[in-house]
């Protein structure tokens, strides 16, 4: 029987495995639509100006254009990097157009514009074919009855024409196999539209390592900053709160010994002064201590723990969690501080009516998803947190990003690597 019972959930969790995957790998095809689009206009772009250089007018325009390069690359590399190991940009470029060409990097960038507005673009627009063809097919039973006589053979790629019940079923059961087609090829598609901008866009091996120790090194102090800050407030919070406490119940202690032979009545009220400023102590020394780490997380799970600031946020907050395993205690312990902090700048800043908290690991990286339906506009330098929840994440060697326009939705997603 139990054998049974772990078969079936090993069925499940696979089966939620390779959903994940397939909506994972159509949503960052269709973000690779995105930066193939913009690299098929930075392509067109690259060829006006290498025209008009050869007819000796577009010279000027050249330093413009390679900048222009960079960005559309640079969005590509923070796109990969969200997906998988970051990709590290190359340092600024050298000055001047011929030493410009003649870096590594500029020329990568060329070759990737030209392969991602093709390519790219093409497994982006196959990716977005698959499920809709699979929805289409699936769904045909449902509406086949409604198209014009003689219109019924589009929707099984005009393989046979549809004028009955059974080959509405027979298209069905097409759209199934459309779906096993999603499932099998969008991890596929996915990785081999990144591939390129894996292979060129990425610095050389000198400079990534360079660059990569000057991450490190920032990051690591950024911890180092954020680890004092994180001392100095537990300081504040002991010597201003729970040492002030105490020092009252040892004042009131001393005060009902010296009144119980003259007083026995002031002194049981002083002890009961005393008595109720040890309970607050005590109930500040509990908070100061679940700042520090909080002891749910010890005794139930981070998906358990989330749940619970879900439940005291203000806002009506709701949880979803697919967590196959645990990750490092300091792992967890970040997450749940980053929902914390997330949830407590949506109660207070945002206006939102609703706060949606998704976590999702696949035994590599733990990834946050925090969204509200508020007002947006949340900025980083504002001093609302968002910075802290940045050094927490860059120092476990995580990301940070932040999307949140004017009228929102605010989006704040981190990722961390469940092993650090």
């Amino acid at each position: 029987m139990r054998t049974h019972a772990r078969g079936g959930r090993a069925r499940r969790l696979s089966a939620r495995a390779l959903s994940h995957a397939t909506l994972d790998a159509l949503e960052h095809l269709l973000g690779g639509v995105g930066t193939a689009t913009l690299a098929l206009l930075m392509l067109l772009v690259v060829v006006a100006t290498a025209v008009l250089c050869l007819a000796g007018v577009g010279l000027l325009m050249a330093p413009a254009v390679l900048r222009g390069l960079r960005v559309v690359a640079d969005r590509e590399r923070a796109r990969l990097s969200r997906w998988g190991p970051e990709v590290i940009g190359p340092p600024p470029e050298p000055r001047g157009l011929r030493a410009a060409l003649a870096s590594r990097a500029v020329r990568g960038e060329l070759g990737w514009v030209a392969i991602h507005a093709s390519l790219g673009l093409l497994l982006g627009l196959i990716g977005f074919t698959l499920p809709f063809s699979a929805l289409r097919d699936l769904s045909f039973p449902l509406w086949w009855r409604l198209l014009p006589p003689g219109e019924s053979a589009g929707a099984a790629m005009d393989i046979w024409v549809v004028d009955d019940q059974l080959g509405a079923t027979a298209v069905c059961v097409l759209g199934l196999g459309w779906l096993v087609v999603c499932v099998v090829t969008m991890p596929g598609l996915a990785r081999l539209q990144a591939w390129p901008g894996r292979r060129l866009l990425s610095a050389d091996a000198g400079a990534d390592l360079a660059l990569r120790v000057a991450h490190l090194t920032a990051t690591r102090a950024a911890a180092l900053d954020a680890h004092a800050a994180e001392l100095r407030r537990i300081e504040r919070s002991l010597h201003d709160g729970t040492q002030n406490r105490l020092v009252a119940v040892t004042v009131l202690l001393g005060a009902a010994r010296r009144a119980v032979a003259r007083d026995p009545a002031a002194a049981g009220e002083i002890l009961d002064r005393a008595q109720g400023a040890a309970e607050q102590a005590l109930a500040e020394l509990r908070a100061v201590v679940r700042t520090i780490l909080p002891p749910v997380l010890e005794d139930r799970s981070l998906a358990d723990a989330l749940t619970g600031l879900a439940a005291a946020c203000p806002v009506p907050c709701t949880v979803t969690a697919d967590l196959p395993g645990r990750c490092a205690v300091s792992v967890e312990a970040t997450a749940y501080f980053v929902v914390a902090e997330a949830l407590t700048n949506v109660a207070k800043h945002s206006g939102a009516r609703h706060v949606s908290v998704a976590v999702h690991g696949d035994g590599e990286r733990l990834r946050l998803r925090v969204t509200d339906d508020g007002h947006g506009g949340a900025d980083e330098q504002a001093g609302s947190g968002l910075g802290g929840i940045r050094r927490r994440a860059e120092a476990h060697d995580g990301t940070f990003t932040l999307t949140s326009p004017p009228g929102g939705p605010t989006i704040l997603k981190v990722s961390l690597p469940c092993g650090s």
